[in-house]
């Protein structure tokens, strides 16, 4: 599943169909199909870790790459709070789920649902994600920081062996990166139109920075960190 969503976003991302969305991440096109090919290549990649347990690449040190990078372009230290506070958040929920139903990364006993539950931890830390970090970017770091919040803790917890990002992580790091951002543009959007219309020179990368480094609002009063 995760394979294939990434694929999907690297089309998108090719055809420049995702570029507003990137623009609001600090991210060019190039980055971010460099970030999916080494996230497909690097989840084929463990790194030892203690004992039995490992690290994945694709699904723990490149998402953990992109992380710290939007935190250094985050444009307030406000907003770098938030998306920590919310990783937290997302790292409890994802926690509480896999707990709870089995199937989870570990193979947690629990309940069954109709639904695989390691998607359903993945729909909840991007849902968390999004609601708690409001940008595009503080809600990836939310999405995607919990689940691999999540993981940390089952690897210092669980007697057994553990692949930090590895097996169906992987898979929920993906859902959980991509339904964050997803809602926080769909609803950004939203917002955008019945406000009025998004604002041309706040669209702009340029404008955005420059929103950034002076602290100063955009045309209509909403700050650059509220619309992602």
């Amino acid at each position: 599943m995760g394979l294939v969503v990434l694929l999907a976003l690297a089309a998108l991302v090719f055809f420049g169909l995702a570029q507003r969305t990137l623009d609001r991440m600090r991210l060019t096109d190039t980055q971010a199909l460099l970030a999916i090919a080494l996230m497909i290549a690097g989840s084929y990649v463990s790194l030892p870790l203690f004992g039995q347990s490992s690290v994945n690449v694709g699904g723990a040190l490149v998402p953990l790459g992109l992380i710290v990078y939007l935190l250094v372009r985050a444009g307030t230290g406000r907003e770098r709070g938030r998306a920590v506070l919310a990783a937290v958040a997302s790292g409890i929920a994802v926690t509480v789920v896999n707990s709870l139903f089995e199937g989870g990364p570990h193979g947690a006993a629990g309940r069954q649902l109709p639904i695989d539950p390691l998607w359903l931890s993945g729909i909840v830390a991007g849902l968390v994600g999004y609601l708690a970090g409001r940008s595009r970017r503080s809600a990836f770091i939310a999405g995607v920081g919990g689940v691999l919040l999540s993981d940390v803790y089952t690897l210092f917890t669980s007697p057994s062996p553990t692949m930090v990002g590895g097996a169906g992580v992987f898979d929920q790091v993906v859902i959980a990166g991509v339904l964050a951002v997803g809602l926080a543009e769909i609803v950004g959007e939203t917002r955008e139109r019945l406000g009025g219309g998004p604002d041309l020179d706040r669209d702009r990368p340029l404008a955005l920075h420059q929103d950034e480094g002076t602290g100063e609002e955009p045309v209509g009063g909403r700050k650059d960190e509220d619309l992602g």
